[in-house]
């Protein structure tokens, strides 16, 4: 099996292992997530939300992992 860019060469009629290799090469270069966000348009204003709100969570998440653990008695 040899590999080129985003396509597969199937050896010896193995389509199986082929087409495995070839859904991983898409997910590892973010294709098919690029097509799920084109698929609709959100607009700058919610994506800026979003975004805010994404934020929040990664910072209250962070700040969780920072406190030390409760005292045990």
């Amino acid at each position: 099996m040899i590999l080129y860019g985003r396509s597969v060469i199937v050896n010896d009629g193995n389509v199986e292992k082929a087409l495995r290799k070839f859904k991983k090469k898409i997910q590892n270069c973010g294709l098919l997530l690029e097509l799920r966000e084109r698929e609709t348009y959100v607009k700058p204003t919610t994506m800026k939300k979003t975004k805010k709100s994404l934020a929040k969570k990664r910072w209250k998440r962070y700040l969780q992992s920072q406190q030390l653990p409760p005292r045990m008695y």
